[in-house]
């Protein structure tokens, strides 16, 4: 089947077995690698990409499903050489360790932000409730996103962004 999306901006258009998931599709045929495949049962988050802003499990998804949409991979957070306030929060406050969980951590983190730029530590800790970190007792990352959102850029109600 004929796949044609957006990944990180670029279009996409590739033919896929109607049964590839989208996770081995952006890995195997599209060469991103930042997306992790951990559990293949959607429980540990590790692959998590966002789909028109939203994050999804790409090991569950079908690449046919995702046809038409906006994908967005942990390749896509940087832009022009400048790092997302996720991606800097994580290194200024050692939200990582092994880093296998941490690109999914990290959209899920700019898709909290993007909808509530001053979350709560609960809030935060609720939105990565999905994914599963092994090594670090998840208080660094709690902190990586709050760093973050202290340095988010507010919207005006009702402006362009």
């Amino acid at each position: 089947m004929q796949v044609n999306m957006t990944i990180n901006g670029d279009a996409v258009s590739e033919e896929v077995e109607p049964r590839q998931l989208l996770v081995h599709f952006i890995r195997d045929q599209v060469g991103l690698t930042g997306t992790h495949w951990g559990c293949d049962t959607s429980n540990c988050g590790t692959c998590v990409v966002l789909i028109d802003g939203e994050p999804v499990k790409s090991c569950t998804t079908l690449a046919v499903m995702v046809s038409g949409h906006d994908v967005t991979t942990v390749e896509g957070l940087e832009i022009e050489g400048e790092l997302d306030n996720v991606q800097q929060g994580f290194i200024e406050c050692h939200g990582l360790q092994c880093g296998f969980c941490t690109p999914g951590m990290m959209l899920t983190a700019r898709a909290l932000l993007n909808n509530n730029p001053d979350p709560s530590e609960h809030t935060i800790r609720e939105a990565i409730s999905g994914q599963i970190c092994r090594c670090t007792g998840y208080a660094t990352i709690v902190r990586s996103i709050r760093w973050a959102a202290d340095r988010e850029t507010p919207v005006a109600i009702g402006s362009a962004s």
